[in-house]
């Protein structure tokens, strides 16, 4: 097996037992951006927009918060996303170990 093949395969499997937690994450991401989206009246898809933006720690800062409690709420974005970001890292590198042991 090419090593692309055994890395994309160990990655695959990787991420099958990873998804419920990173799905969770997601869906909290999703969740608190439409709430955030709703309480500084930026309507449904700038909320979510808002959300990925800030979890993923870009902060292009067209959008940014008013109140205190969506403030909090952006720094529990930040950190879910940091965790996301932190997770995805660990199961590539263990699909790297796994294809460096990988038999050719």
């Amino acid at each position: 097996m090419s090593p692309r093949r055994a890395f994309a395969r160990a990655l695959f499997d990787g991420l099958q037992i990873i998804w419920p937690v990173l799905s969770g994450l997601v869906v909290i991401v999703v969740g608190v951006g439409i709430l955030v989206g709703w309480m500084e009246g930026w309507g449904l898809w700038k909320g979510i927009y808002f959300a990925f933006i800030t979890a993923l720690t870009i902060g292009y800062g067209d959008l940014a918060p008013t109140r205190h409690l969506t403030q909090a709420l952006a720094v529990l974005l930040g950190f879910t996303g940091v965790t996301i970001t932190a997770l995805f890292a660990g199961v590539a590198v263990r699909a790297l170990w796994t294809d460096a042991d990988a038999e050719p």
